[in-house]
């Protein structure tokens, strides 16, 4: 018996000193930046200030394949909220994608034609600012908003819709074959209702205390908000977080770490199981990323605060749970309380309202 005792005993110490490894070790200092440092520090990341001027905006989103106008934005627009092009009739890209609320349905899935859910429980990703982007869904399949579009009005769970219904129907409204031949020279495609409604998209940009601040406004955001900024500037949140969006550049490895409470735990359902997910919270759906090897798009932070519920299945609820499984499983580092207030207080600053633009 002593000598089974005297491995298992090392074992505890072992596992409670690496438990509490963290408190044992000094902290590091958090850098103190000015406020001229601290904005120069996000701008040499390239996480720049939203343009306010349409010549400005085209000059980031213009799509040499599919040029911007005026006219082709407001057919977009009008495509946009356009509910014909869903099988009953009753559902547009804006029933899933509400422009006042955070550009998603701020649902934990996404419900489409009749009620369906999403088969895989996967959200509906912000609209707003998605243009700017690097690639479309949470695998990262769509390259743009305009290879994006078509898809949901595709789904059998979404809008359910085969191009040559979607054409036939709009083909039915003289107004609709007008405004088709006007923009493109063309009688009406699936691949040019694409094209309207992203470069539709691609002026959906929103403008907040964040970009003010970076703009040379130094009161726009608060002291805490700063704090929350430098920790999300230092600790490693940029890595992933970065570019104009505040995200949507990459395709990361979700979670990179892992821990031994992960492995620990049983489950009662209806059979007594081990805990099995390979995420901090449940498997809602079973996806797994991109080719199953969880691979996600990196969540753009841009009006975050407003598109709760969190993660690609709507299984975290509060913002400042997110931020302490991101700081934990993605840096390795929880953040203390007081740190995810803060860096919560830098979050909203990425709150915003749409630009409007003086398109012309």
């Amino acid at each position: 018996m002593k000598k089974l005792l005297h491995p298992v005993t090392i074992t505890l110490f072992v596992i409670i000193f690496i438990a509490l490894l963290p408190f044992l070790l000094p902290s590091k200092e958090v850098k103190i930046f000015t406020d001229d440092a601290l904005r120069q520090k996000a701008i040499s990341t390239n996480m720049l200030p939203i343009p306010k001027r349409y010549d400005e905006l085209l000059n980031v989103l213009d799509n040499p394949k599919n040029r911007m106008t005026p006219q082709k934005i407001a057919l977009g627009k009008e495509l946009f909220n356009e509910k014909l092009m869903s099988k009953d009739k009753d559902i547009a890209c804006a029933t899933c994608h509400l422009l006042d609320k955070g550009g998603d349905d701020n649902l934990a899935v996404a419900i489409g034609h009749r009620g369906l859910a999403n088969p895989f429980h996967l959200n509906s990703p912000t609209v707003l600012n998605s243009a700017l982007a690097k690639a479309e869904f949470w695998n990262g399949r769509a390259k743009d908003v305009e290879e994006q579009a078509g898809g949901p009005i595709q789904a059998p769970f979404e809008m359910n819709m085969k191009p040559n219904e979607v054409v036939q129907r709009l083909d039915a409204l003289p107004k609709y074959v007008s405004k088709f031949q006007e923009v493109f020279n063309a009688p009406i495609s699936f691949e040019n209702v694409r094209k309207a409604i992203g470069a539709y998209e691609r002026t959906l940009l929103t403008y907040g205390d964040y970009d003010r601040f970076l703009d040379g406004n130094n009161s726009a955001i608060s002291a805490k908000a700063k704090r929350g900024m430098t920790l999300f500037l230092t600790k490693g949140c940029k890595g992933c977080h970065t570019g104009m969006s505040v995200g949507g550049q990459s395709i990361q490895t979700f979670p990179l770490r892992r821990y031994l409470s992960d492995y620990m735990g049983m489950i009662l359902e209806p059979n007594l199981r081990i805990k099995a997910s390979p995420f901090p919270f449940e498997n809602r759906g079973g996806f797994l990323g991109a080719d199953d090897r969880l691979k996600f798009r990196v969540p753009i932070l841009r009006n975050i605060s407003k598109t709760a519920p969190y993660f690609h299945n709507g299984a975290v609820k509060e913002l400042k749970e997110v931020v302490r499984i991101m700081s934990k499983y993605q840096l390795g580092n929880e953040f203390t309380p007081k740190q995810i207030d803060e860096v919560v207080e830098f979050l909203k600053t990425l709150d915003g309202e749409l630009v409007e633009y003086k398109i012309e």
